[in-house]
């Protein structure tokens, strides 16, 4: 493996947050990621495979104790070369940058910028990754992209429905997942394109940032016979549930649906 020395990171990490004049509230598509219990892990696989170009901006979502300061910001600084900011009230996404959500917050997004508003304290379940991905679909539209990834009970089903429905791409953890409740319940619904590992997700933004979908044009999504890293599944809303699912016997690793899939974007 090769060994980046400090000087060299940094000069990387320069290169990729200054590689283009910042496109504040331009058409470039945002990452919405989301992820509880098990999420650190998940979050660091997909950051140390992801391209440093890409040209998207990411935000990570993650369930944080309210009570305590959080680490995550400085943790995921090493996985990756982007830079990695911590939220802030009325912050500017910029592509190639990597955004977490503070403790004890809920977040949205208008106009590309992104905006803090105190956790309310109820008795119901907090659902901040529902939120910011609601919220990411109607900013976005088709431009929108939701990961869910490890974690327990079923926050960002909601939110990546709502992305569906405004045409943007969707993808959820495979059974990589150390708490899969929340991946579980994403397909279940019928709304992710793409099952994968945190790592594949990284490999297929990367090449959906290469493709003219990121300038607004529609997007095929791989075919099983063209991916095979990984588990992969592709399912539109209309798809039946996560029972209805076999593994492929020429690929194990591989979910499928009994019947041919048909995509949803076309070139």
């Amino acid at each position: 493996m090769t060994q980046r020395t400090p000087d060299s990171s940094r000069s990387i990490r320069d290169r990729a947050g200054a590689a283009d004049p910042p496109k504040v509230g331009g058409s470039f598509p945002i990452v919405g990621i989301g992820a509880s219990a098990g999420g650190l892990e998940a979050f660091t696989q997909l950051l140390r495979n992801l391209p440093a170009d890409t040209g998207m901006g990411l935000v990570l979502v993650q369930h944080l104790d309210p009570e305590h300061e959080s680490a995550l910001t400085q943790i995921l600084s090493r996985a990756t070369v982007l830079p990695v900011s911590a939220i802030t009230n009325n912050l500017a996404v910029q592509p190639n940058h990597v955004y977490v959500i503070p403790p004890d917050t809920n977040l949205v997004i208008a106009e590309g910028v992104l905006k803090l508003e105190p956790r309310p304290r109820t008795r119901t379940p907090h659902r901040p990754i529902d939120g910011f991905f609601e919220s990411l679909a109607q900013d976005r539209r088709e431009g929108a992209v939701g990961v869910v990834l490890s974690g327990t009970a079923t926050d960002g089903t909601l939110g990546l429905e709502a992305i569906k429905a405004e045409g943007g791409i969707t993808f959820a953890q495979d059974d990589s997942a150390k708490h899969d409740s929340m991946p579980r319940s994403a397909v279940a619904a019928g709304c992710v394109d793409l099952v994968l590992s945190p790592a594949a997700i990284a490999k297929e933004l990367g090449r959906v940032a290469k493709h003219p979908y990121g300038a607004g044009q529609p997007l095929e999504l791989p075919s099983r016979s063209e991916d095979r890293e990984g588990s992969v599944l592709h399912r539109s809303c209309s798809l039946p549930r996560h029972r209805d699912l076999r593994r492929d016997p020429g690929s194990p690793g591989v979910l499928i649906r009994p019947e041919p899939w048909a995509a949803r974007f076309s070139e």
